[in-house]
């Protein structure tokens, strides 16, 4: 089934509404939620539906956001026919700017829905954050100040894909953040979301240096616009290292190994890095980029394993 805006005799197919959600992108809503929920299973305080809640929100917010960035890049004048990456929705012509703004609209309205019925696990506090999540997909390129034009696009994902994904779903199903059998939760939450936040970001830096030289004349000011090619390639070390780092505490703080079984991705992302530094034609991006969201999966999935195998040892 299609989505018709209103006063349009053209029907918009389903595949265009699936690929303007980006897909591939949807790791990053995924595991953070995965992550924290392991976590608070971890402790013995997993909940099964405020952890589907949770990430029901986070797709929702991750999708919204993706349809928002389709529309004001195309408005602004960052989607062209010059631009090397996947076909946008709007500057293809696929869907028209009014359908698209209508249905970020719905998308963030119901993300903001979903998010109310997480209010009797984590209380009233929770709506002002939700509020917040909203606003800020939004304002991820749109608003006066929109954060990917401003160069802020990886503090954006770290914060909101990371460490408030990760701690937001933690503390709904346990309430809070207990210290547990001397487990102090708010540092886990928070340094776990970092890793995965850092490794979200990873995506994203793959993403500006592929359309750097489409977002400098629409004065989307990335820091791979602003920096160039090889602070890129450094920012992405950076912020595997970090990933890799994080594990050790969260080794320490368990007393046990699991954490640290993440490490077996270090070849993995020496590869993507390899294939980094020489990336330039169209297929050299899109392989990038579909590695650095399988690499962000397997990380999730294998701290989740190591975060549940520290918890039974």
């Amino acid at each position: 089934m299609g989505i018709t805006a209103k006063n349009e005799r053209v029907r918009v197919p389903r595949v265009v509404w699936i690929h303007a959600a980006r897909p591939k992108t949807l790791a990053a809503a995924v595991v953070p939620v995965g992550v924290g929920s392991a976590l608070a299973a971890a402790v013995g305080q997993f909940g099964a539906f405020p952890a589907f809640v949770c990430l029901l929100f986070a797709l929702l917010i991750q999708v919204g956001t993706n349809f928002a960035n389709d529309y004001f890049d195309f408005v602004k004048g960052a989607d062209t026919p010059a631009r090397v990456g996947p076909v946008r929705a709007v500057a293809s012509g696929q869907v028209s700017v009014a359908a698209m703004r209508r249905v970020t609209v719905a998308v963030f309205a119901c993300a903001f829905c979903v998010g109310l019925l997480l209010i009797p696990y984590g209380g009233w506090g929770l709506l002002p954050l939700g509020i917040l999540c909203v606003l800020c997909g939004v304002a991820y390129t749109g608003g006066p100040f929109p954060f990917a034009y401003k160069g802020l696009g990886e503090v954006f994902v770290l914060l909101f894909f990371g460490i408030v994904a990760t701690g937001g779903t933690f503390f709904v199903q346990a309430e809070g953040f207990p210290v547990v059998a001397g487990v102090p939760t708010l540092w886990a939450a928070a340094s776990a979301g970092t890793g995965v936040g850092c490794l979200a970001c990873t995506i994203l830096v793959v993403n500006n240096l592929r359309d750097r030289f489409t977002d400098a004349p629409a004065d989307k000011r990335t820091l791979a616009v602003r920096f160039g090619r090889g602070f890129s390639e450094l920012e992405f070390v950076g912020l595997v290292v970090v990933a890799m780092v994080i594990p050790v505490g969260l080794a320490l703080v368990f007393a046990h190994a699991g954490p640290l079984l993440v490490w077996v991705l270090l070849p993995l992302y020496a590869r993507l890095f390899v294939r980094l530094r020489v990336a330039d034609a169209p297929a050299d991006w899109g392989r990038l980029l579909a590695g650095s969201a399988g690499t962000l999966m397997a990380y999730g999935a294998l701290l989740v394993v190591g975060l549940l195998w520290a918890s039974v040892a």
